[in-house]
């Protein structure tokens, strides 16, 4: 899943759970440290590509150098 790795190549020195669940019918949710960050569930489509980094780089990302630079 692309979300998964885009959130561990740009982020793994911070994060220290990464959850993607899935359910039936393609409905999943991403959860860091304990937090929901997506939930197919709840918009009802897929997320876009980059969506997820972005929506973590907002929650937690502001101002954190992302992994190797």
């Amino acid at each position: 899943m692309s979300a998964a790795a885009d959130l561990l190549s740009n982020y793994q020195h911070i994060i220290a759970s990464l959850n993607l669940v899935t359910g039936g019918s393609g409905v999943y949710d991403v959860t860091v440290d304990g937090t929901s960050l997506y939930s197919k569930h709840e918009t009802g489509r897929h997320a876009n590509d980059g969506e997820i980094l972005e929506l973590f780089t907002a929650a937690y990302g502001e101002g954190v150098a992302r992994y190797g630079t």
